[in-house]
């Protein structure tokens, strides 16, 4: 296919990830020994919505894009279905990189990565770990455990959280007396029910993954209460500081009433970093509207092609 000016193609692959098998779109525009950036999808999204689209963008840029389903949700294997297992989705990235040195196309020595949302938490834990990546980005980059523990704008009744390990305790005990799978629905019924339970932030929840706006078969819209006892031992930032001089460009939407959490990890980075502010736009935004993307591209280009040549 050709986007812009540039020619290149969607590749449909497949690699390994603890055992599990994942499933990813590998954008690629002409040329050989390219850069290449690994894409991580928001915590109930899939590789066709806001990370293909990022990659798709990467591409048309110059760059080799993998973008993919994490373990437990789209096409990739793994039960029970929409399980979010911070542990796993680490892997995940990390697999994703181990596949990109597979490719003749991709340089090895010039690999890096992007989170949006859930998985800018997930993708700077990664690059913690992961020398491979020499450089990180995230876009509406949240901590997912830190949102279910305190609420999107962090202002969130401590009890909350306490009476979901309560029932994520009780779903496991059903699970074990032979009961099945125990989820919870992740969306109220319309965009105004989610309004009222989460303001804009909750409207667009739901307007994103529940309308034709970005609705994809795939995208989960349940979640296993095992996910929510995973979710509270994890801590996307601790590992921050072990990024050390690598680069980090975080780029938040000016409205977004998540950007408190990519403030605090964008602070504990110890190394060469930039905050880009997308004026007027929300958290959501920044996943498909192109007066938000766009600008957010364009950054995230130059930051590419600075750190990775």
């Amino acid at each position: 296919m050709r986007k812009g000016d540039v020619a290149m193609q969607k590749i449909d692959v497949t690699f390994d990830s603890q055992g599990l098998r994942i499933a990813g779109n590998l954008y690629l525009p002409e040329g050989d020994q390219l850069p290449a950036v690994v894409v991580g999808h928001p915590g109930s999204g899939v590789k066709e919505q806001a990370a293909g689209l990022y990659a798709g963008k990467l591409a048309e840029q110059g760059y080799a894009a993998l973008a993919f389903d994490a373990a437990y949700q789209g096409e990739s294997e793994g039960l029970p279905r929409g399980l979010e297992d911070p542990a796993h989705r680490v892997e995940d990235l990390k697999a994703a990189v181990s596949y990109l040195t597979t490719r003749p196309e991709v340089d090895a020595e010039r690999i890096g990565a992007l989170g949006i949302c859930a998985s800018g938490g997930y993708v700077l834990n990664a690059t913690a770990s992961d020398h491979r990546i020499k450089a990180v980005a995230t876009v509406s980059g949240v901590d997912i455990a830190r949102q279910f523990r305190f609420g999107a704008d962090g202002d969130q009744d401590p009890a909350v959280f306490q009476g979901m390990l309560d029932a994520a305790a009780a779903a496991r005990t059903a699970e074990a007396r032979g009961e099945g799978p125990q989820s919870f629905p992740l969306f109220p019924p319309t965009p105004e029910a989610g309004r009222e339970l989460g303001g804009e932030h909750g409207f667009e929840g739901v307007e994103y993954y529940c309308t034709p706006r970005g609705q994809h078969p795939r995208s989960t819209t349940a979640m296993p209460w095992a996910s929510i006892d995973h979710l509270a031992l994890f801590d996307a930032w601790a590992a921050v500081p072990l990024i050390g001089n690598r680069p980090l460009l975080s780029v938040l939407g000016r409205r977004a009433v998540t950007a408190w959490m990519g403030i605090e990890a964008f602070q504990r980075h110890p190394g060469p970093k930039r905050l880009v502010w997308i004026e007027d736009a929300s958290h959501v935004d920044l996943y498909d509207k192109p007066e938000y993307v766009d600008p957010a591209v364009k950054e995230l280009a130059g930051f590419y092609a600075t750190n990775l040549g």
